[in-house]
Protein backbone atom coordinates (compact mmCIF):
# COMPACT_ATOMS: atom_id res chain seq x y z
CA UNK A 1 0.00 0.00 0.00
CA UNK A 2 1.52 3.28 -0.71
CA UNK A 3 2.24 5.36 1.90
CA UNK A 4 1.72 9.66 1.84
CA UNK A 5 3.23 12.22 3.66
CA UNK A 6 1.47 15.63 3.85
CA UNK A 7 2.31 18.80 4.83
CA UNK A 8 0.16 22.25 5.76
CA UNK A 9 3.02 24.81 6.43
CA UNK A 10 1.13 27.29 8.17
CA UNK A 11 1.78 30.87 9.16
CA UNK A 12 2.32 29.66 12.79
CA UNK A 13 2.91 26.24 12.43
CA UNK A 14 4.33 23.00 10.38
CA UNK A 15 1.58 20.14 10.79
CA UNK A 16 2.49 16.80 8.83
CA UNK A 17 0.56 13.33 8.43
CA UNK A 18 1.83 10.00 7.48
CA UNK A 19 -0.88 8.14 5.79
CA UNK A 20 -1.30 4.74 4.77
CA UNK A 21 -4.09 4.84 1.91
CA UNK A 22 -7.19 6.40 4.52
CA UNK A 23 -5.72 5.40 7.59
CA UNK A 24 -3.61 8.10 9.56
CA UNK A 25 -0.58 6.96 10.49
CA UNK A 26 0.71 9.62 12.90
CA UNK A 27 0.36 13.21 12.99
CA UNK A 28 3.03 15.69 14.25
CA UNK A 29 3.99 19.85 14.66
CA UNK A 30 7.55 20.01 12.76
CA UNK A 31 9.68 22.08 15.08
CA UNK A 32 10.41 25.57 12.68
CA UNK A 33 14.22 25.88 13.65
CA UNK A 34 14.88 22.20 12.33
CA UNK A 35 12.55 21.74 9.57
CA UNK A 36 15.03 20.32 7.48
CA UNK A 37 16.53 17.52 9.91
CA UNK A 38 12.73 16.68 11.16
CA UNK A 39 11.60 16.06 7.48
CA UNK A 40 14.31 13.18 7.07
CA UNK A 41 14.06 11.73 9.89
CA UNK A 42 10.21 11.54 8.63
CA UNK A 43 11.24 10.26 5.72
CA UNK A 44 13.75 7.72 7.02
CA UNK A 45 11.22 5.89 9.51
CA UNK A 46 8.33 5.97 7.22
CA UNK A 47 9.66 5.93 3.30
CA UNK A 48 6.62 7.50 2.08
CA UNK A 49 5.77 6.89 -1.98
CA UNK A 50 4.01 10.38 -2.09
CA UNK A 51 4.05 13.55 -0.81
CA UNK A 52 2.20 16.57 -1.19
CA UNK A 53 3.27 19.97 0.48
CA UNK A 54 0.45 22.73 1.16
CA UNK A 55 2.64 26.10 2.55
CA UNK A 56 0.56 29.68 2.82
CA UNK A 57 4.05 31.24 4.16
CA UNK A 58 7.67 31.19 2.39
CA UNK A 59 8.69 28.01 3.27
CA UNK A 60 12.26 26.42 3.11
CA UNK A 61 12.60 25.64 -0.64
CA UNK A 62 15.02 22.74 0.32
CA UNK A 63 12.11 21.14 1.72
CA UNK A 64 10.74 21.02 -1.67
CA UNK A 65 14.05 19.23 -3.56
CA UNK A 66 14.14 16.77 -0.37
CA UNK A 67 10.15 15.89 -1.12
CA UNK A 68 10.77 15.50 -4.61
CA UNK A 69 14.32 13.67 -4.37
CA UNK A 70 12.89 11.22 -1.69
CA UNK A 71 9.32 10.48 -2.83
CA UNK A 72 8.39 8.55 -6.04
CA UNK A 73 5.52 11.52 -6.77
CA UNK A 74 5.74 15.15 -4.97
CA UNK A 75 3.05 17.96 -5.49
CA UNK A 76 3.16 21.49 -4.47
CA UNK A 77 -0.29 22.32 -3.97
CA UNK A 78 -1.75 25.43 -5.65
CA UNK A 79 -4.40 26.86 -7.42
CA UNK A 80 -3.96 25.08 -10.72
CA UNK A 81 -3.31 21.09 -9.30
CA UNK A 82 -5.80 18.79 -10.02
CA UNK A 83 -8.57 17.98 -7.53
CA UNK A 84 -11.20 15.58 -6.89
CA UNK A 85 -13.27 18.50 -6.71
CA UNK A 86 -14.54 21.29 -9.94
CA UNK A 87 -12.76 24.66 -8.75
CA UNK A 88 -14.64 27.70 -9.28
CA UNK A 89 -12.68 30.39 -7.84
CA UNK A 90 -11.78 33.10 -9.97
CA UNK A 91 -7.99 33.68 -8.95
CA UNK A 92 -5.66 30.97 -8.54
CA UNK A 93 -2.80 32.60 -8.68
CA UNK A 94 -3.52 33.83 -4.81
CA UNK A 95 -5.82 31.63 -3.85
CA UNK A 96 -4.37 29.88 -0.90
CA UNK A 97 -4.17 26.17 -0.96
CA UNK A 98 -5.01 25.25 2.45
CA UNK A 99 -8.73 26.37 0.90
CA UNK A 100 -8.64 23.88 -1.85
CA UNK A 101 -7.82 20.93 0.75
CA UNK A 102 -10.11 21.83 3.21
CA UNK A 103 -13.29 21.79 0.72
CA UNK A 104 -11.93 18.63 -1.10
CA UNK A 105 -12.21 16.84 2.40
CA UNK A 106 -15.44 18.86 3.20
CA UNK A 107 -17.71 17.55 0.38
CA UNK A 108 -16.14 13.85 0.00
CA UNK A 109 -16.88 13.53 3.87
CA UNK A 110 -20.17 15.05 3.51
CA UNK A 111 -21.15 14.85 -0.60
CA UNK A 112 -24.79 15.32 0.29
CA UNK A 113 -24.52 18.97 1.40
CA UNK A 114 -23.78 21.91 0.74
CA UNK A 115 -20.38 22.52 3.10
CA UNK A 116 -19.34 25.92 4.60
CA UNK A 117 -16.00 24.99 5.87
CA UNK A 118 -15.12 27.67 8.81
CA UNK A 119 -10.64 27.82 9.28
CA UNK A 120 -9.65 29.29 12.21
CA UNK A 121 -6.06 29.95 11.91
CA UNK A 122 -4.11 33.88 11.22
CA UNK A 123 -7.16 34.81 9.12
CA UNK A 124 -10.76 33.20 8.98
CA UNK A 125 -12.11 31.93 6.14
CA UNK A 126 -15.31 30.99 4.72
CA UNK A 127 -14.91 27.85 2.74
CA UNK A 128 -18.21 27.15 0.24
CA UNK A 129 -18.59 23.78 -1.95
CA UNK A 130 -21.71 22.61 -3.26
CA UNK A 131 -23.04 19.46 -3.06
CA UNK A 132 -22.41 19.10 -6.91
CA UNK A 133 -18.64 19.49 -5.32
CA UNK A 134 -17.67 22.92 -7.03
CA UNK A 135 -15.44 25.29 -4.58
CA UNK A 136 -17.22 28.84 -5.15
CA UNK A 137 -15.29 30.71 -2.69
CA UNK A 138 -16.52 32.35 0.34
CA UNK A 139 -14.87 35.20 2.36
CA UNK A 140 -11.36 36.34 4.60
CA UNK A 141 -11.66 38.26 7.69
CA UNK A 142 -8.79 38.78 10.64
CA UNK A 143 -7.99 35.77 13.10
CA UNK A 144 -8.50 36.30 16.63
CA UNK A 145 -4.50 37.26 17.33
CA UNK A 146 -4.53 39.38 14.16
CA UNK A 147 -7.57 41.75 15.59
CA UNK A 148 -5.82 42.21 18.70
CA UNK A 149 -2.32 43.11 16.86
CA UNK A 150 -4.10 45.59 14.72
CA UNK A 151 -5.71 47.04 17.49
CA UNK A 152 -2.25 47.87 18.95
CA UNK A 153 -0.23 48.48 16.12
CA UNK A 154 -3.01 51.01 14.14
CA UNK A 155 -3.44 53.50 17.05
CA UNK A 156 -1.22 54.97 19.44
CA UNK A 157 -1.71 54.24 22.69
CA UNK A 158 -3.73 50.82 22.31
CA UNK A 159 -2.07 47.94 24.52
CA UNK A 160 -0.13 44.73 23.37
CA UNK A 161 -2.99 42.55 24.41
CA UNK A 162 -2.46 38.78 24.21
CA UNK A 163 -5.58 36.90 23.42
CA UNK A 164 -4.96 33.86 26.55
CA UNK A 165 -6.07 35.99 29.71
CA UNK A 166 -9.67 37.08 31.14
CA UNK A 167 -12.07 37.30 28.81
CA UNK A 168 -15.25 39.34 30.00
CA UNK A 169 -18.22 39.79 27.87
CA UNK A 170 -17.94 43.12 29.92
CA UNK A 171 -14.40 44.07 30.07
CA UNK A 172 -13.12 46.26 32.93
CA UNK A 173 -10.56 48.04 31.71
CA UNK A 174 -8.81 48.45 28.47
CA UNK A 175 -7.38 44.77 28.33
CA UNK A 176 -10.53 43.17 28.44
CA UNK A 177 -12.67 45.28 26.66
CA UNK A 178 -10.10 44.68 23.48
CA UNK A 179 -9.94 41.03 24.27
CA UNK A 180 -13.38 40.79 24.74
CA UNK A 181 -13.76 42.82 21.47
CA UNK A 182 -11.56 40.73 19.66
CA UNK A 183 -13.30 37.45 20.69
CA UNK A 184 -16.89 37.80 21.38
CA UNK A 185 -17.06 39.92 18.18
CA UNK A 186 -15.00 37.05 16.20
CA UNK A 187 -17.67 34.50 17.26
CA UNK A 188 -20.62 36.82 16.83
CA UNK A 189 -19.17 37.13 13.19
CA UNK A 190 -18.74 33.05 12.68
CA UNK A 191 -21.79 32.72 14.09
CA UNK A 192 -23.68 35.18 11.83
CA UNK A 193 -21.74 34.22 8.53
CA UNK A 194 -23.26 30.52 9.12
CA UNK A 195 -26.68 31.52 9.51
CA UNK A 196 -26.55 33.51 6.32
CA UNK A 197 -25.42 30.63 4.71
CA UNK A 198 -27.87 28.22 5.97
CA UNK A 199 -30.79 30.64 5.23
CA UNK A 200 -29.50 30.98 1.37
CA UNK A 201 -28.68 27.17 0.81
CA UNK A 202 -30.88 24.02 1.70
CA UNK A 203 -28.95 20.91 2.68
CA UNK A 204 -26.40 22.61 4.68
CA UNK A 205 -23.30 22.07 6.90
CA UNK A 206 -20.80 24.07 8.58
CA UNK A 207 -17.59 22.50 9.52
CA UNK A 208 -15.03 24.32 12.33
CA UNK A 209 -11.40 23.55 12.01
CA UNK A 210 -7.88 25.21 12.51
CA UNK A 211 -5.43 26.35 15.12
CA UNK A 212 -7.87 28.50 16.99
CA UNK A 213 -10.95 26.19 16.55
CA UNK A 214 -10.84 24.82 20.08
CA UNK A 215 -10.66 28.19 21.65
CA UNK A 216 -13.65 29.21 19.90
CA UNK A 217 -15.98 25.72 19.83
CA UNK A 218 -17.48 26.60 22.94
CA UNK A 219 -18.13 29.95 21.95
CA UNK A 220 -20.37 29.80 19.49
CA UNK A 221 -24.02 28.88 19.05
CA UNK A 222 -24.38 28.01 15.96
CA UNK A 223 -24.53 23.80 15.07
CA UNK A 224 -20.96 23.20 14.01
CA UNK A 225 -18.93 20.00 13.58
CA UNK A 226 -15.69 20.37 14.40
CA UNK A 227 -12.61 19.12 12.58
CA UNK A 228 -8.90 19.74 13.52
CA UNK A 229 -7.43 17.75 11.12
CA UNK A 230 -9.30 18.58 7.82
CA UNK A 231 -6.52 20.36 5.86
CA UNK A 232 -4.73 17.14 6.21
CA UNK A 233 -7.30 14.51 5.24
CA UNK A 234 -7.95 17.11 2.17
CA UNK A 235 -4.11 16.72 1.19
CA UNK A 236 -4.23 12.61 1.48
CA UNK A 237 -7.03 12.98 -0.55
CA UNK A 238 -5.46 15.26 -2.90
CA UNK A 239 -2.17 12.98 -3.49
CA UNK A 240 -4.50 9.75 -4.00
CA UNK A 241 -6.14 11.70 -6.62
CA UNK A 242 -3.16 12.86 -8.88
CA UNK A 243 -1.56 9.45 -8.28
CA UNK A 244 -4.38 7.66 -9.85
CA UNK A 245 -4.25 9.40 -12.69
CA UNK A 246 -0.43 9.45 -12.85
CA UNK A 247 -0.63 6.08 -13.48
Amino acid sequence: MPVNLCIDWGNTNIKVAIYDQDRLVTRQIIDSDKVKENFSALLEKYSPSNSILCSVTDHNNEIESLLAERTKFFILLDGYTKLPIHNAYYSNDTIGPDRLALVTAGHLLNPDKNNLIVCLGTCVTYNFITKNKTFRGGAISPGMRMRLKAMHQLTDRLPDVDADGELLLLGYDTATCMRSGAIFGMAAEIDGMVAEYQRTYPDFNAILTGGDAPFFANKLKCKIFADPDLILKGLNLIVNHNVQFSR
